[in-house]
């Protein structure tokens, strides 16, 4: 088993605001559905109103981020998944019910993770 991200920025969701409850419903029905798999490792979005901090390794902390991740927002899970064609079906499930694209990635076996 395989664990696969699947997310999308913030930005992809042009919903109008009316419709953004209905999506939210769809969006964690596919979820319910995926922990009722056993699929499910985690997920969330990601708190825009908190700014994120870089830490160093002296635990120097400042505020900001690398420069190419200055983006980072939106929401995300974690699948548990057999193979990449059963992520994809899953990550298609989840852009219906967002009504938006989802980004794939997989990550990368670790024995001690």
């Amino acid at each position: 088993m395989t664990n696969y991200l699947i997310s999308f920025p913030a930005s992809a969701m042009n919903v109008p605001a009316e419709e953004m409850a209905a999506v939210g419903d769809a969006a964690r029905a596919v979820i319910r559905e995926a922990k009722a798999a056993g699929v499910y490792v985690f997920g969330g979005g990601i708190n825009g109103d908190v700014a994120p901090l870089m830490v160093a390794s002296d635990r120097t902390v400042t505020p900001g981020t690398y420069p190419q991740t200055k983006g980072f927002d939106g929401g995300f899970c974690v699948l548990r998944l057999p193979s990449r064609d059963a992520a994809i079906v899953w990550a298609a499930r989840i852009a219906t019910a967002c009504r938006c694209s989802q980004e794939l990635r997989e990550f990368g076996h670790d024995p001690e993770s």
